[in-house]
């Protein structure tokens, strides 16, 4: 249950027996079926998730219509971070893409986390860093790339969702509509066919 999680913060830190067992009791798993909504706008979430198996989609609703922020897979954590951090309404709402399996910390408990086990504060130091990153060539794709560009760097990156997810919902994420995104594929399957 625990492996995928430990093999995760291993690359940041390394806990002995004592602290991987502090570390391991401050979490539950939870099993959830897909297209689950564990946060609400609105709500404040009080829970931090790793994702032992399985997707998260985090969304906003912008009247009516869901535009996709993230998609959260196996290895990573994932919350409203923004309400998680501040204790505040959250302005998205995260649910799951499949059916998953998480495990799950509160607030409260990784906070007795920094206190007894301070190495934890450099592992989610070094997760802050790595999320602060991701954002910046998110951004950075949003202003420089085409969309074009944004759709064969998803794909070199995360070709396995292409199978896992359903089009509209990368479409959202990639900032595009559902038919520009279908263009984009004929262009680049009848141009890979042709070279």
């Amino acid at each position: 249950m625990f492996s995928l999680l430990h093999k995760t913060i291993e690359q940041f830190i390394h806990l002995d027996p004592q602290e991987k067992v502090l570390f391991e009791n401050a979490f539950s798993f939870r099993e959830v079926p897909k297209k689950f909504t564990l946060v609400k706008y609105g709500q404040i979430s009080r829970e931090l998730y790793f994702i032992n198996k399985g997707l998260l989609r985090l969304y906003y609703d912008k009247n009516g219509e869901e535009i996709t922020g993230y998609i959260f897979r196996e290895g990573l954590f994932s919350s409203s971070y923004d309400s998680f951090l501040r204790q505040s309404p959250s302005i998205q709402y995260l649910e799951t893409l499949e059916n998953c399996e998480l495990l799950v910390i509160r607030l409260d408990q990784l906070e007795e986390l920094y206190r007894t086990v301070p190495k934890i504060n450099i592992m989610t130091r070094k997760i802050a860093e790595q999320r602060f990153i991701n954002g910046q060539m998110i951004l950075s794709s949003f202003l420089l790339d085409t969309p074009e560009e944004r759709y064969q760097k998803f794909v070199e990156h995360h070709s396995d969702l292409l199978l896992r997810v359903p089009h509209h919902i990368i479409a959202s994420y990639l900032g595009i509509t559902p038919v520009s995104m279908s263009r984009i594929r004929k262009r680049l399957t009848y141009n890979k066919t042709q070279s």
